[in-house]
């Protein structure tokens, strides 16, 4: 039997007389891709800041792995929840490496996780640009960089918030093959935000709507 990874029970968020989400509830079993589509103003990206810890529920209760994450009285910090995250800018340092760049989001420095860097820099096929700064990398290659920075500290949780919007038609498809496959192949558990269907029917073992 599979396990749940996150549990949304009753949440809402508003502001002021604004509804960002209305009694969500959501679970997502361990290493299943959950694709959230739906039109813009829907709640998707109120949704994703909820998980991440940069809101806090006004009704409701979050958790991951059984664990309190919200609820309307307590909230644990974005940085002690076990979550990565993928924007849709890419959100990389420019005086940085590709190499610092995936390591940033780890706790301390040593040759196990010099190990991890190097694995998941392999992984999604960049270890032979480790050494390059962000810059000089192509858009792919930077969404490539930022994937690999969410997963280097084993998240528990991944979330990718539109990450291919600001990619070109055809590098778009190309990238969303390559991190699913990379998702799968480290049966990750993740949420995969978009107003595509076509990319949300492709990337989400489950798919969940939100409207209104």
């Amino acid at each position: 039997m599979t396990n749940t990874a996150l549990s949304l029970n009753n949440v809402s968020k508003t502001y002021g007389v604004d509804v960002g989400v209305h009694d969500l509830d959501l679970d997502l079993p361990e290493g299943q891709i959950l694709a959230l589509v739906g039109p813009s103003g829907c709640g998707k990206t109120t949704t994703l800041r909820l998980i991440a810890g940069f809101e806090r529920p006004e009704t409701g209760a979050l958790r991951l792995g059984g664990r309190l994450l919200a609820n309307p009285y307590q909230s644990t910090p974005p940085e002690k929840r076990g979550i990565g995250m993928v924007f849709q800018e890419h959100a990389l340092f420019p005086h940085l490496t590709v190499a610092e760049n995936a390591a940033f989001g780890l706790r301390r420095r040593d040759e196990s996780q010099a190990e991890r860097v190097r694995f998941m820099l392999a992984l999604v096929g960049l270890e032979a640009l480790a050494h390059r700064s962000p810059p000089a990398l192509s858009g792919g290659a930077r969404q490539r960089v930022a994937l690999a920075r969410a997963l280097v500290p084993r998240p528990a949780l991944v979330l990718l918030d539109e990450p291919f919007s600001n990619l070109d038609a055809d590098l778009r498809l190309k990238m969303r093959e390559e991190v699913r496959v990379i998702l799968k192949g480290i049966q990750a558990t993740a949420i995969f935000v978009t107003h595509d269907q076509e990319a949300a029917l492709y990337m989400g073992d489950l798919l969940a709507v939100m409207n209104a």
